[in-house]
């Protein structure tokens, strides 16, 4: 019996250990096709100031993810410096990594601060994000290589 439990310790914590470096280690919030930002152009915030679909034919892999654009210009942009075109928090709803968890970040709800895109999962997140930006931001950063994947819908309960 002692040795069943032990087994079953050792399970359940090689589980538990795999569970968390798994969620620990994804960086970037893309779908399961590797499709980043639900397919939003990267560059348009910047260069636009407003959210812009990508063309499914105008599109660039950074870091196993796929990204698509408004424009051959703006790819080029993206590929000739993909950091500064990034949403921070790999594109994970902002305010929800300031709390610990990785919530998607929504295209259309989304802030450009000290020239770093931020993504939040909705209008009321966003505007509660918005309320102390640069604490937010520090939890954020500070969260961001601990925090686990966790859905949507526990940050809306």
């Amino acid at each position: 019996m002692n040795a069943f439990k032990t087994l079953l310790s050792g399970a359940v914590l090689s589980v538990a250990l795999a569970t968390s470096a798994l969620a620990a280690g994804v960086e970037i919030n893309a779908s399961s096709t590797g499709l980043a930002m639900q397919g939003y152009d990267p560059v348009a915030y910047f260069t636009d100031g407003a959210p812009a679909k990508g063309s499914y034919k105008i599109t660039s892999i950074f870091n196993d993810a796929t990204y698509r654009f408004a424009s051959e210009e703006h790819k080029a942009q993206f590929e000739a410096n993909p950091e500064a075109y990034l949403p921070a928090y790999g594109g994970y709803c902002a305010f929800g990594t300031a709390m610990g968890f990785k919530f998607d970040g929504d295209p259309n709800h989304w802030k450009i601060v000290d020239n770093t895109l931020y993504l939040n999962l909705s209008q009321d997140i966003q505007t509660r994000w918005e309320g102390d930006i640069p604490g937010f931001v520090q939890n954020a950063n500070t969260n961001w290589e601990d925090i686990a994947d966790v859905e949507p819908a526990a940050l809306q309960q």
